[in-house]
């Protein structure tokens, strides 16, 4: 049966309030504990690559799978600690970038689910639960579909399914997303531009945070890695048909001014799932884990522990 509705909380989730009052609230979460900065970056090989990866906390693995141009670097740090209290989290970079080497193989989300799982091996994690950002849920999708027995329950993030059954952002949203010209603080705030509403990002304070967590990342991500993924995402069939396929209890989590990946695309799968929830989150862009870190986290964490 499809839960798309409350149990012991709610799995339609809007987060009113935080949005509408002061457009932030507590949404950037300063006070909360953050990923501790001790954790250093470990190497494995898995396959024809060396992947870069870094682990918080302790217990049943819980492993993150970054989008589209992204490092591990970029995930929320509140988020990850919040995460990190309750799970093992393994983070690591995909293909091409940051810490880890392209490899000889093509640049496809196929090959990025096959990655994922030979990295899992490579750690010895014979099933985990799996959250999966923007072009991760692509690769979560795919890891699920190719490797099921690798996903104990899945958390897709920012998703759609692919193929002309999605619902895409404007023209004008992806060539901003896609314009790799300009320096990188350039290309940065072009891409900051796209992840949140620009309420919320007008105000100092979430600017200031945002280039705090944002401006961490100390990695290279080449062009032509960012080039090959979205050469990636375009020659992807997507998942539409397969889609009631996937056993893994799922929840899927949106922000209802998402522009990069509009949230009917939520709507869409949590119908074909089978075992699907929904998560909305009212105000929230596609970096809906910076402006609500701890109710994202929260989420993930009822969601992990319900029956």
């Amino acid at each position: 049966m499809k839960r798309t509705m409350a149990l012991s909380f709610v799995v339609i989730l809007v987060i009113a309030g935080l949005f509408a009052a002061g457009c932030g609230g507590k949404s950037t979460a300063s006070s909360a504990p953050t990923a501790p900065a001790t954790v250093t970056v470990k190497k494995v090989q898995a396959g024809d690559i060396q992947v870069g990866y870094k682990i918080y906390g302790k217990g049943y693995p819980l492993v993150l799978i970054m989008g589209y141009s992204g490092t591990m670097d970029i995930w929320d740090p509140n988020f990850v600690a919040a995460l990190a209290r309750k799970y093992k989290v393994v983070m690591f970079d995909n293909r091409g970038v940051g810490d880890t080497s392209a490899g000889t193989a093509q640049f496809t989300i196929p090959q990025f689910a096959d990655d994922t799982a030979a990295f899992m091996d490579a750690l010895g994690i014979k099933t985990a639960h799996v959250l999966g950002f923007s072009m991760g849920t692509y690769i979560a999708q795919e890891l699920v579909l190719r490797h099921p027995q690798k996903v104990n329950r899945l958390i897709l993030y920012a998703a759609d399914c692919g193929g002309p059954q999605t619902v895409p952002p404007t023209p004008q949203v992806m060539q901003q997303l896609t314009n790799t010209s300009g320096t990188p603080a350039e290309r940065g705030e072009r891409l900051t531009a796209l992840l949140f509403p620009p309420e919320w990002l007008a105000l100092k304070k979430n600017q200031a945070y945002i280039k705090a967590t944002l401006g961490k990342s100390t990695e290279p991500i080449p062009p032509e890695s960012v080039n090959k993924q979205t050469q990636a995402m375009a020659t992807w069939s997507g998942t539409y048909d397969q889609l009631p396929n996937i056993k893994s209890l799922t929840l899927l989590m949106t922000g209802t001014q998402d522009i990069l990946t509009p949230p009917q695309n939520s709507l869409i799968m949590v119908n074909r799932i089978p075992q699907a929830w929904l998560a909305q989150f009212r105000g929230g862009g596609h970096g809906l884990e910076f402006q609500f870190p701890q109710q994202a986290a929260n989420t993930v964490l009822n969601f992990l522990v319900a029956p």
